[in-house]
């Protein structure tokens, strides 16, 4: 099985169900209703292929307040060349393309890939995606740059912040939603909105969790 055929959606629709994530009820996402079935249903039929865990069967709190964000502030993402990176299900992507930008979702588990796909279709919009690593990369042409709950693991935040900060000194605006992960420098981040986003004991240490959004600066 593959990310790019019909067995990648068809395992998504098995093993999710179609729901609207509580802080941005607006937007449909295929869902994992339980953390322990997906991820022993992964382990089980995807583990052979080398994938990650699913974490694109959720919705994030930092995902859902940066997309929170957008729809509250369209003229964000409205006529920008968007690029949402580490996607998961695609809520950020999906909220930039419903305010008018033109989105890049990009994530490299191929199956968040198809998941965001399918997400997309859900809600009517137009994205396209991409499964490189593009950290470190100084040549992105993208005027808005989304990261939702990236810091949540020591190498990654470090890794992934000091680009970020990098295409921030080259012109683009870049956000991210964090829910105050242990492992985001908030040196140079500018808050501009916080939300209470419930969450489930399932995935957090919390029923809900204060979560910033974030713009990055050089």
């Amino acid at each position: 099985m593959t990310a790019g055929d019909d067995g990648a959606a068809a395992f998504i629709r098995a093993h999710t169900a179609v729901a609207a994530p509580p802080l941005c009820p607006e937007i449909r996402l295929h869902l994992a209703t339980e953390i322990t079935p997906i991820w022993q249903a992964t382990e089980e039929t995807l583990a052979a292929a080398g994938l990650p865990p699913p974490f694109w069967a959720f919705c994030w709190a930092g995902g859902q307040a940066l997309a929170r964000h957008l729809l509250d502030n369209p003229a964000l993402a409205a006529g920008r060349r968007v690029l949402d990176f580490a996607c998961g299900g695609g809520v950020v992507a999906i909220a930039a393309a419903r305010c008018g930008g033109t989105v890049l979702a990009n994530d490299v588990d191929p199956f968040a890939l198809a998941a965001t796909r399918l997400n997309a279709d859900l809600n009517g919009v137009a994205l396209a995606t991409e499964g490189a690593d593009l950290v470190g990369r100084a040549d992105l042409n993208h005027d808005l740059i989304l990261a939702g709950d990236i810091c949540y693991e020591q190498p990654l935040a470090g890794r992934v912040s000091d680009w970020l900060r990098a295409l921030a000194g080259a012109g683009a605006t870049v956000l991210i939603g964090d829910p105050g992960r242990a492992y985001l420098r908030r040196d140079g981040l500018v808050e501009l909105a916080a939300y209470d986003v419930p969450t489930s004991l399932e995935l957090e240490d919390r029923t809900v969790r204060r979560t910033g959004v974030w713009r990055v600066t050089p």
